[in-house]
C-alpha cells in the first residue's frame, strides 16, 4: 500500500482494510479468481491490442463467470440463477408466513 494513500486513510480516519500481515488467507478468494482471470483472459488471448480490447474482454469474462458458468455442487447451474431461486423461496416462505 502506497505511503500517500495510507496517509490519506489516516487523516479522514479510515482504517485500510486490505489485509494484515502474517494472514494469508484474508484474500485468498479475490487472489484465485484473479488468478483465473489472468490465465484464461489476460494470458491466453493475449497480447491485446490496446486498453479497450482488455476492458471488453474483461466484461465477457465476468458476465460469463456470474451468469452462465455452470457449477456442479448447486446442480450444474449458473451461479446467478442459483442466486434467482434463492430470493424466489425466501419471497414464497415470507409470503407465507
Amino acid at each position: 500500500m502506497s505511503i500517500r494513500y495510507s496517509e490519506r486513510l489516516a487523516e479522514a480516519g479510515i482504517e485500510p482494510s486490505v489485509g494484515s500481515v502474517g494472514d494469508s488467507y484474508d484474500n485468498a478468494l479475490a487472489e484465485t479468481i484473479n488468478g483465473l482471470y489472468k490465465a484464461e483472459v489476460i494470458h491466453r488471448r493475449g497480447p491485446w491490442r490496446n486498453f479497450e480490447a482488455v476492458e471488453f474482454a474483461t466484461l465477457e469474462w465476468v458476465d460469463w463467470f456470474n451468469n452462465r458458468r455452470l457449477l456442479e455442487p448447486i446442480g450444474h447451474i449458473p451461479k446467478a440463477e442459483a442466486e434467482e431461486q434463492y430470493y424466489a423461496t425466501l419471497d414464497a416462505l415470507a409470503m407465507a408466513a
